[in-house]
């Protein structure tokens, strides 16, 4: 008998053009670490008394479908999570490349996914439809695999036997390493960072109505965030003075490979908290700040993403 293996998995996705309704074409298979998405149904204990000490069979609860994706930083997958997180970008380029897509927060318009995970050897493929990316965050760090998280809400999941959905592209791989990134300050080399973290979150809100299926009408983008932390090696006060004065600055993540193919974050108007500054002992002292962004009057936008590679569009 086949077991499943998770080094035999595959992800696909599609964006819909119907909320909810899988569509024909337009499918991509990407690369992914692992997943956590599906759809769960809980059982609602039965309260009934007069029946003995035995309870009475427990009643199905509304059905929940949501999840994590985690997926490598790459220069042409990502660009996909990057367009469910801040909508379709802005494209510019002449054929062969290279091609620069501008993401911007603020966004209404938020596009829906069809994710199917196939498992062929039991064999089990399971369609999450209607997912919206709710979160979106990943790590800098010195070494290590660079990957980051996608957490979506689905309206629901269909399980079949067989793969339901259409022909699949392969896009073409390479990736992205923390080896790649640097993190600017005002335009200027940020020094001294141990780690940083980054997480674009949209709030998303789900439309629980009456349904007879037990899943939800939808779900609709509500107030965006972008927080994050710098851990920085305690070297000078500048950060610590700005956090003081109450001023914003601005920050760049960013990642570029030799062969062209690049990925930044401008973030024009981030403000820091005042940290506490411990001396843990006689090595060296970090700080950490656990930074807050906000909408830069002037650049009108919290944030905007640039990728760069030989993708025509998305």
């Amino acid at each position: 008998m086949a077991r499943a293996h998770g080094a035999r998995a595959r992800l696909a996705l599609a964006f819909e053009t119907i909320y909810g309704t899988a569509p024909e074409a337009g499918w991509w298979q990407m690369p992914f670490v692992s997943s956590t998405l599906g759809a769960e149904q809980p059982l609602l204990s039965s309260e009934l008394l007069g029946y003995g000490r035995d309870p009475q069979a427990p009643l199905a609860d509304a059905v929940t479908a949501d999840g994590d994706v985690v997926v490598p930083l790459d220069t042409v997958g990502f660009g996909v999570w990057l367009k469910a997180a801040f909508g379709a970008p802005v494209t510019t380029g002449l054929d062969p490349g290279p091609f620069t897509h501008v993401f911007t927060s603020g966004g209404w318009d938020l596009p829906s996914l069809s994710i199917e995970t196939a498992m062929p050897e039991v064999p089990r493929y399971a369609l999450a439809t209607g997912c919206v990316l709710d979160q979106l965050s990943w790590q800098m760090a010195r070494s290590g695999l660079l990957t980051a998280t996608a957490r979506l809400i689905a309206q629901g999941e269909t399980v079949a036997a067989a793969s339901t959905i259409g022909t699949l592209e392969v896009p073409a791989f390479r990736r992205f390493g923390h080896f790649n990134g640097v993190i600017t300050r005002n335009g200027q080399p940020l020094g001294n960072v141990v780690s940083a973290e980054i997480t674009y979150a949209n709030g998303i809100d789900r439309i629980e109505t009456i349904r007879n299926d037990g899943r939800i009408e939808g779900a609709d983008p509500g107030m965006a965030a972008l927080t994050g932390r710098l851990e920085v090696r305690f070297a000078d006060q500048t950060l610590i003075e700005q956090a003081i004065a109450g001023e914003a600055c601005a920050l760049s993540f960013g990642y570029a490979l030799p062969s062209g193919e690049s990925l930044t974050m401008d973030v024009p108007a981030v403000h820091l908290p005042r940290p506490r500054v411990e001396i843990p002992g006689p090595q060296g002292i970090q700080a950490s700040f656990d930074w807050q962004a906000a909408k830069d009057a002037s650049a009108g936008h919290m944030c905007r993403v640039r990728l760069v590679n030989a993708v025509e569009g998305y």
